[in-house]
């Protein structure tokens, strides 16, 4: 398998240098950026498989940049970890919810960065059942990862991809923010049980305008269920 390759996108050049020294130890090919504008054109000519975005950036930020990703057709599942120094609960939901798949809040170990890199990579990789899963019209190709609704593709975010294909993979079944976190994002102590909510009204954004956002139902008290049958 070939090395991972990580862009990071980052105006000061003291983080650049010790995220990039961090990222060779461990294994990935690093690239690196200052400005949203010098990313873009990188991402052209050499596509990554994570970015790691500094929300901070001068003239495009990057919670707009990573806005701009998630719209067009070859980054739209490009994974994406924000890097802020913004702790407030608010940003943080902020970022998740424009389609950013994790954060990472400076300051930040090596430990935590790797972790974080990591257990994307491990949901991104991990191979899907090779069958067509189809409820109430909306369909799920694990092979093409292709989701549809009368022909027509949703674009979903690599974690809305994979929250939609469990979902879909076990409909009428309530499951619990931590069950949801163990089989989505793996075995990760880092990640909190928020995400979940976030990624999820994200999912149900993204299945509104076919009519399907109806399909994942809060249980009060228990969690999420994915089911066509009326709550």
């Amino acid at each position: 398998m070939s090395e991972k390759h990580i862009l990071l996108v980052e105006d000061e050049q003291a983080i650049r240098d010790m995220v990039g020294l961090i990222l060779k130890q461990a294994g990935f090919k690093f690239s690196e950026a200052s400005n949203a504008h010098e990313a873009e054109g990188k991402i052209k000519t050499d596509m990554p498989d994570l970015l790691l975005l500094d929300w901070m950036l001068p003239g495009l930020s990057g919670i707009d940049f990573a806005r701009k990703l998630r719209a067009m057709k070859n980054t739209s599942e490009l994974p994406i970890i924000m890097l802020t120094a913004r702790t407030d609960e608010d940003d943080i939901v902020r970022g998740l919810a424009e389609g950013v798949d994790d954060y990472v809040t400076k300051p930040f170990s090596t430990r935590e960065l790797i972790a974080r890199i990591n257990a994307i990579f491990r949901r991104t990789d991990h191979p899907d059942p090779s069958t067509v899963v189809s409820i109430a019209g909306l369909s799920l190709d694990a092979v093409s990862h292709r989701v549809s609704v009368n022909d027509k593709v949703l674009a979903l975010g690599p974690t809305e991809y994979r929250l939609l294909l469990f979902f879909m993979s076990n409909p009428e079944r309530v499951y619990s923010r931590e069950q949801i976190l163990n089989h989505v994002w793996g075995d990760n102590v880092y990640i909190e049980e928020r995400t979940v909510d976030v990624h999820i009204r994200r999912l149900r954004k993204l299945l509104e305008a076919s009519g399907h956002d109806s399909l994942v139902q809060t249980v009060r008290s228990a969690g999420y269920r994915f089911s066509p049958k009326k709550e």
